[in-house]
């Protein structure tokens, strides 16, 4: 594979993508329909022009736009150029697009960015799978990036990701939360330091200790999760993490 990437949505990720590739040698032809492309990339008109004489795909749009971009960019794909989507969609929708450049013979990878672009830009951790994992690490990997492959079928990487947004993103709005009932109620410092301590002391058995908690506990954690969203709607905020989280050990409890 020769140095010729094409670059599929211009945006925070895509563009800081594009300029580390272009910084690193590579030539970029890059598409966006609202986006301005970068010094040293070349601009083009459409997904088809930019996948034009390029040997590898890079789609960074959003989920929603990941296949109305392949079936746009597979116009003007060469025969042994490789499509990687690095969108957040869901494994299912990286499975269907698997299955259409399958049908197109193209090679394809589910590639997951797995933290975010700002800041390490081509350095992000990236994970691939699908048929074409190796290939796209091949290409990217030497001109600094950081794409780990795993082996099986498209969706795995989407997977991991997302299993990992679950919690962290979760935990984030948990947070959140907290904080702005704290703030409600004049109390922010107190509990931003016991978040604090929380998370510094963490360890091995802190995961066990919240799982075996919430489901030996989850009858009186439901009542105890009841107040607590009352409380945040006496304080004027809104309870959307606390009454998940109420809803959640209920369900525990009726399920034993």
């Amino acid at each position: 594979m020769t140095g010729t990437i094409a670059v599929l949505g211009l945006g925070e990720a895509g563009g800081a993508l594009a300029r580390d590739l272009v910084a690193a040698g590579a030539v970029v032809r890059g598409y966006d329909p609202a986006v301005s492309a970068a010094a040293g990339v070349v601009s083009t008109g459409s997904e088809a022009e930019a996948a034009r004489g390029a040997d590898l795909v890079l789609s960074v749009n959003s989920a929603s736009a990941a296949r109305r971009a392949l079936d746009a960019g597979l116009a003007g794909l060469r025969e042994g150029a490789v499509w990687a989507d690095l969108n957040t969609a869901s494994p299912g929708t990286k499975r269907e697009l698997a299955a259409v450049a399958a049908g197109r013979r193209v090679p394809f990878a589910d590639v997951a960015i797995m933290a975010p672009v700002p800041g390490r830009g081509l350095r992000v951790p990236m994970l691939a799978t699908g048929p074409a994992a190796v290939a796209v690490a091949a290409a990217l990997n030497p001109l600094g990036a950081a794409v780990e492959t795993m082996p099986g079928e498209a969706g795995l990487a989407a997977e991991r990701k997302l299993l990992r947004s679950v919690f962290f993103k979760g935990m984030s709005a948990a947070v959140v939360e907290a904080l702005r009932a704290a703030r409600a109620a004049g109390c922010e410092d107190w509990l931003r330091k016991i978040v604090v301590d929380e998370l510094t002391a963490a360890d091995a058995s802190t995961v066990d200790r919240l799982v075996d908690g919430s489901h030996r506990h989850a009858v009186r954690r439901t009542a105890e999760m009841a107040a607590a969203a009352e409380m945040l709607g006496e304080l004027g905020v809104r309870a959307d993490v606390a009454t998940a989280a109420r809803d959640q050990l209920r369900g525990l409890a009726r399920d034993g």
